[in-house]
């Protein structure tokens, strides 16, 4: 795809060129010719074809996110396995 990307601005700064040098173009024409023609149509095709590879990058990091959040949760809160007993330790008393 990013061939086709460098073919397409290589030829649009070849199209800008030719108004450039041309007895009838300007250069403020040829740099409309090739914002025109060249960058904001190819910005649009990339942004638009890169739709695919920004969904599954959010997806993978949406899974590691909540994996993560599933392997917190499932941990005991002392890490220990076995039960926590009493929140409060009873009073000792001397004898």
């Amino acid at each position: 795809m990013y061939l086709v990307a460098i073919a397409w601005i290589y030829v649009t700064l070849m199209m800008a060129g030719a108004e450039a040098t041309s007895p009838n173009g300007t250069v403020a024409g040829a740099v409309f010719t090739f914002l025109l023609y060249g960058v904001l149509p190819l910005a649009l095709v990339l942004y638009i074809g890169g739709a695919p590879g920004r969904r599954r990058k959010r997806r993978a990091e949406e899974a590691r996110t909540a994996a993560a959040a599933a392997a917190a949760s499932a941990a005991p809160p002392d890490g220990g396995d076995h039960p926590a007993g009493d929140p409060v330790a009873p009073e000792r008393k001397e004898p």
